[in-house]
This record gives structure tokens, C-alpha cells and sequence, in this order.
């Protein structure tokens, strides 16, 4: 009889942890699949009209958009993807270079009126979204 409720309680616990794994593992699986990741200043590159910035306002940029919240998701349809890298706008873009390994990533990052556009391309990908942030939009190159 003993011997039954031991096993029962190993087989529980066994089955507690695979149904709810740890926080860390938890974690790193959903930052594989977010949309709007937050980026280490070491390593990425922000440049402005074709100009690097500065340590300190790569910093600056940096922490903003990691503060930044996320609006909404702008769907593009297959053969669309130019009209959001290229738009026919007046407003030059950030552009954020990030290179991780063998992963290279590109955010676009367009200022309008009253939020901040984002358009993010990895290998043949483009996705889109928008993003909330004062401080990223009242940003300026010195």
C-alpha cells in the first residue's frame, strides 16, 4: 500500500513538471516567437541618413524603443513587402542593424505624427507593426 502512494506521488510530481516547466524555459521559448524584442545597445548599429550615432545616442535610442509599447500589427500581403521597406514618405527612417550569430535583422523605425512605425526584415521576411513611445518620438539626431 505504500509503496503504491510513493509511486503515485513520483508519477504526480513527474507530471507537475511537465506541465508546467520553469519560468527560464518559459521564457526563452516565447522570446524566440515576440514581435517587438528588446535589444542589447552592444549589439546592434543605429544609423540616421546614413550616418552611425553616436555610443551614447545609440544608448539613448536603444533603451526608448525597448521601452516602447506595442500598438498593433500592420498585416502585408505577399508581393507588398517594398511598400513598407521603401514607403513614399518624407520622414527618413532609424534603421537599426542587428547582428546575432548568423542572424541578421534590420529594423526600420519611421516617426510619424502620433506614434512610431516599425518595420522589421530578416532574411525574406517582413513583418510590420507600430509602437507608443514619447521619448522615441520626440528624438533627435544631434
Amino acid at each position: 500500500m505504500t509503496w503504491t502512494v510513493a509511486i503515485m506521488i513520483v508519477i504526480g510530481i513527474f507530471f507537475k513538471l511537465l506541465m508546467s516547466p520553469p519560468n527560464a524555459l518559459v521564457a526563452w521559448f516565447l522570446d524566440k516567437f515576440e514581435l517587438h524584442q528588446k535589444l542589447d545597445s552592444e549589439d546592434v548599429t543605429v544609423t540616421f541618413n546614413g550616418k552611425n550615432l553616436e555610443e551614447e545616442e545609440k544608448i539613448r535610442f536603444i533603451e526608448y524603443f525597448n521601452e516602447a509599447n506595442f500598438l498593433k500589427k500592420h498585416y502585408i500581403f505577399p508581393g507588398n513587402e517594398k511598400l513598407f521597406l521603401h514607403p513614399e514618405t518624407n520622414v527618413t527612417p532609424f534603421v537599426i542593424n542587428l547582428k546575432k550569430g548568423k542572424k541578421d535583422v534590420n529594423f526600420f523605425v519611421y516617426n510619424p505624427d502620433n506614434h512610431v512605425d516599425v518595420v522589421k526584415q530578416w532574411k525574406k521576411k517582413v513583418v510590420s507593426y507600430s509602437l507608443r513611445s514619447d521619448d522615441l518620438q520626440k528624438f533627435n539626431v544631434n
